[in-house]
């Protein structure tokens, strides 16, 4: 050591009580984020039960529907989405939309039309389905109404139907953008 030269000893740094008290809390804010929140606004996963959407979906299939950009994007023709028909339910129904806001909508034998043209609809099982319902005369989608159909019309609970109805958009929980289970259906469900 050379003269004017300070040796300093280095300790290692203990970290206080608090300091460790301090990262707890910060762990536990961040685990209930990720287990709190991440399902409630961001993502979850569902799980099919029932025929309505066969040819797409399947019972115990499971899904992952994405929360987040229904504030910010309306929902799209043919998308997949969750919804709860009922507000004070745990109830969930996955249907694809057919018809958006500000549209009419009329079923006319086993074909949908919207504005008065015949849609090409390629998700249906069948030929047939059970029945159009109140769209048998034409409705008009309202401002934040949407007309969901299941794939299988045939036994599908859907827009059809008076007791659901055209549904809202402050219905829909969020779009399918995931199959997870089983692992050979791995993949984006059209």
């Amino acid at each position: 050591m050379t003269s004017g030269e300070i040796e300093l000893e280095t300790k290692p740094h203990k970290k206080s009580v608090l300091g460790y008290v301090i990262e707890l809390v910060v762990y536990i804010v961040l685990m209930y984020a990720c287990i709190a929140l991440v399902p409630e606004y961001v993502m979850q996963r569902t799980v099919v039960q029932g025929e309505s959407m066969e040819k797409t979906l399947y019972t115990n299939e499971s899904l992952l529907v994405e929360k987040f950009t229904k504030y910010f994007k309306s929902p799209a023709r043919e998308e997949i989405i969750v919804f709860s028909p009922h507000k004070d339910t745990d109830e969930y129904y996955v249907k694809r939309i057919i018809g958006l806001p500000g549209e009419t909508i009329q079923i006319k034998g086993n074909d949908v039309y919207i504005n008065g043209n015949k849609i090409e609809d390629v998700h249906k099982k069948s030929e047939s389905m059970y029945g159009s319902g109140i769209a048998g005369n034409q409705i008009t989608l309202g401002e934040d109404e949407f007309f969901v159909m299941g794939d299988n019309r045939e036994v599908s609970l859907d827009s059809r139907d008076e007791s659901l109805g055209p549904i809202k958009a402050s219905q829909i929980e969020g779009k399918v953008v995931l199959r997870i289970w089983p692992l050979d259906k791995f993949g984006v469900p059209k």
